[in-house]
């Protein structure tokens, strides 16, 4: 479980307590109650005290806040340690580096061990399976993503030097993988979002007053609730900004790297990113601001 509660603001910084586990399943939530605050020019400092536990996900997520400005208080040893430690991507030294530990069983599987390839499949299946997912939309394609992702990995075993985990390889892999299989559907036109951007009139103002947003604990009352409607959300955009956003902000590819996946330009990647943002906000304003629902959970039960 996280928390994520609204603290009291002034001069022009607002600070939210962040408390529980940061992974790759929360880091949505937060991400989300970060731009709340980002997208109205406010300064942002995080407690994070209280997180007991953060995965690279989470780990992702803070570097990328801290990089926008946010002030993090309260950083644990854990937290801290892992703040310091390489970012995903890069290569540590010494012979304790994860891609020559995963060498022995690359070096099976190249010499065709069955056990080897029963081993991979255990083991990064599940991972590969939950991101196929996220950029198809169900789990029949899903699986037909996983399986053929696979099946492409072993056949290029050859290619993979060893420079990258194994885990980062399929990562990459399982994700081009899901991006044809998107490609291969593509043959309605695509709905507009410009009904859910910013409009603004001839003075160059807004049009209409932005809705106020409040994520707080009130507003996102559960974890699982709330990671539903975010997903919810992310599934209404278009393909074309779903998996640029997908690629960005959920898979923490930079720009580069989704340009080369897409097969367009790193601006045309940073367009689509910031409409895609802009048009999920407004999605999640609308989510956010439908009354409760009858017997609605108070603070004091989610103790």
């Amino acid at each position: 479980m996280m928390r994520v509660t609204r603290l009291a603001t002034g001069n022009g910084t607002e600070m939210l307590r962040v408390e529980g586990r940061l992974t790759h399943e929360t880091a949505e939530e937060l991400r989300m109650a970060c731009e709340a605050v980002l997208t109205k020019n406010l300064s942002l400092q995080l407690d994070v005290s209280g997180v007991q536990f953060v995965d690279p996900a989470g780990v992702a997520l803070l570097r990328h806040l801290e990089e926008r400005g946010t002030r993090l208080a309260g950083c644990s040893g854990f937290v801290d340690q892992m703040l310091r430690e390489p970012a995903r991507g890069t290569m540590p030294s010494g012979p304790k580096s994860k891609p020559a530990a995963d060498a022995p069983l690359v070096e099976r599987l190249r010499s065709g061990d069955p056990e080897a390839s029963e081993t991979v499949v255990r083991q990064y299946g599940g991972r590969m399976l939950a991101t196929a997912r996220r950029f198809v939309g169900n789990d029949d394609d899903a699986r037909d993503v996983v399986q053929d992702a696979f099946l492409a990995a072993f056949r290029a075993l050859d290619t993979f030097a060893g420079t990258a985990m194994l885990s980062t390889w399929l990562h990459r892999i399982v994700i081009n993988t899901a991006l044809m299989r998107l490609r291969s559907r593509r043959r309605r036109r695509e709905e507009s979002i410009e009904d859910l951007l910013p409009r603004f009139d001839e003075s160059g103002g807004w049009a209409e007053p932005a809705t106020h947003w409040d994520v707080s604990a009130h507003a996102m009352l559960e974890r699982r609730e709330t990671r539903t409607v975010v997903r919810k959300a992310i599934d209404q955009l278009p393909a074309t900004y779903r998996t640029v956003l997908l690629l960005r902000d959920i898979e923490d590819l930079d720009t580069e790297e989704a340009a080369e996946l897409l097969g367009v330009t790193p601006n045309a990647v940073k367009t689509r990113l910031h409409r895609a943002r802009q048009a999920l906000r407004t999605l999640l304003e609308r989510e956010f601001a439908k009354p409760p629902a009858s017997n609605p959970v108070r603070l004091g039960q989610l103790a």
